[in-house]
Parts: C-alpha cells; structure tokens; sequence
C-alpha cells in the first residue's frame, strides 16, 4: 500500500515511516501540509496520515485541500495527534477525516488502523 506520512517532529515522522515500511508498505514523508499536498499529488497515496498542529497548513487544511481534490475524495485520511477533543475531532471529520489515532502511537495499534482501510 502507497501511504503519505506528514509530521513536522522528524523523530515521529521518522518513527512513522520505519513503522510502515517494515510492515512493507511504500511510504513518502512529508513535514507540513504544504509539502504533504505536493507529495500527494506527485505519490498518489492509497493512504493518508497526517499530525494535526504543523506550519504553514494544518492536518485540517491539508484534509480540505485533499478533499477538494478530484482523487483525494476517497483517500482515507488518518488524524495522527496528541489533541483528542471531541471538538478538535469533530471539526476532523467535518474536513473529510476517516480516524483519529492519539500520540504516541503504539505500532500495531497503527497497523491496525492502517489494515483496516487496505483493499
């Protein structure tokens, strides 16, 4: 599977992307939603996961701007954070979020998230 993972703590992203490639997945990183969108359109994910607060364009905007993208309509798009309100994730799922997942993440709670949506 072709995942897109943005995170601006490179020890994260870095965390996050040896997770899923040891799992044997195809993994292109990204530090902020800017740099995530390019990547996306260039990458072409199956899948996306994203931290919430970054620079220049949040998990939110990135969600949006994805959406609004003819094939980033049903990409599923995970929420990787450490804010866990019912607000904040409300307002996930209002911009097209399909999971939420809490920081730190444990690895096979995030491949099984990740399981859940591979075809």
């Amino acid at each position: 599977m072709k995942i897109l993972a943005i995170d601006d703590t490179k020890t994260l992203l870095s965390l996050l992307c040896l997770t899923l490639r040891n799992a044997g997945h195809d993994v292109a990183a990204a530090e902020n939603g800017e740099e995530g969108l390019a990547t996306f359109d260039k990458f072409k994910p199956d899948l996306v996961i994203t931290d919430l607060n970054m620079p220049l364009m949040d998990g939110i905007q990135f969600t949006r701007a994805c959406r609004a993208r003819p094939e980033g309509e049903n990409i599923p798009i995970i929420m990787l954070t450490t804010e866990n309100g019912a607000e904040i994730k409300a307002e996930g799922r209002r911009a097209g979020a399909s999971a939420w997942m809490v920081k730190p993440f444990e690895p096979s709670t995030l491949l099984g998230i990740v399981a859940r949506y591979q075809g």
